[in-house]
């Protein structure tokens, strides 16, 4: 199997021809070869658009029902308190002209302190927290603030080649007017050291489009005794755009 000296080399030499030839790229790459899985599982032909009444939608996660203010604190929807470093996540949804989105739904998921996630899919090693389910959601107020608390994820091994590891990450998606107009990001917490070894953030070849995926930690968020906060935008449009996942 491929090692990480080899995927980065492979990374560093897609990104010198991209400066080369003033091509970096914004958004992520849809065909990254050091991101394996995206040459495989990208459409080889054009997608088609349909028609969203015929288009068979499974329920969210969270139920049909109303966005609750306790739906946005992942560290007491159980039992008892969850292990891990306490964070509260908060920011803004902005439009390409910089005004606030307002009354946006906003979804989050996320592996717990160990890196792992409750999904049947996820098997590897790590303990599960019984307290710690790793989804929240909120609508963003009249100035376009979304806030969370939740636990800082762990880093966890994937399979992408030999001693591969995700950076501590956390999952968004944000909702238009109906459930087939989505959003999906992914946030990522600075000084990690794992991001320059990782395909899926350097997929994105411009380095401030991937600077802007980093939150930045903001002590006046930060609570005494209590939890570290950070600062995190989203921008939808235009020039200073999030990156986001293509379908």
């Amino acid at each position: 199997m491929t090692g990480q000296a080899e995927i980065s080399a492979e990374i560093a030499a897609i990104q010198s021809e991209c400066r080369r030839a003033g091509s970096a790229e914004s958004q992520p790459k849809l065909d990254f070869p050091p991101y394996r899985s995206s040459v495989l599982r990208h459409p080889k032909s054009a997608l088609h658009l349909a028609d969203p009444e015929a288009v068979e939608l499974r329920a969210p996660c969270f139920g049909e029902y109303d966005v609750a203010p306790l739906d946005a604190d992942l560290t007491v929807q159980h039992a008892g308190p969850p292990i891990g470093e306490r964070t509260v996540v908060t920011g803004r949804i902005l439009d390409g002209d910089g005004r606030p989105v307002r009354r946006q739904l906003v979804e989050i998921w996320q592996a717990n302190a160990s890196g792992r996630y409750v999904h049947q899919g996820d098997q590897h090693p790590a303990p599960l927290d019984p307290n710690f389910t790793g989804a929240g959601r909120c609508l963003t107020d009249d100035d376009g603030f979304y806030r969370f608390t939740t636990i800082k994820p762990g880093p966890y091994p994937w399979r992408n080649h030999h001693n591969a590891w995700r950076p501590a990450h956390i999952h968004f998606s944000l909702f238009g007017s109906d459930f087939t107009q989505r959003l999906i990001t992914q946030m990522y917490f600075p000084g990690d050291p794992l991001l320059a070894l990782d395909p899926i953030y350097q997929s994105i070849t411009d380095q401030k489009a991937r600077d802007r995926l980093i939150a930045v930690y903001d002590h006046a968020i930060t609570s005494h005794e209590w939890a570290t906060g950070y600062r995190w935008d989203v921008v939808l449009t235009g020039p200073a755009a999030t990156p986001v996942e293509e379908p």
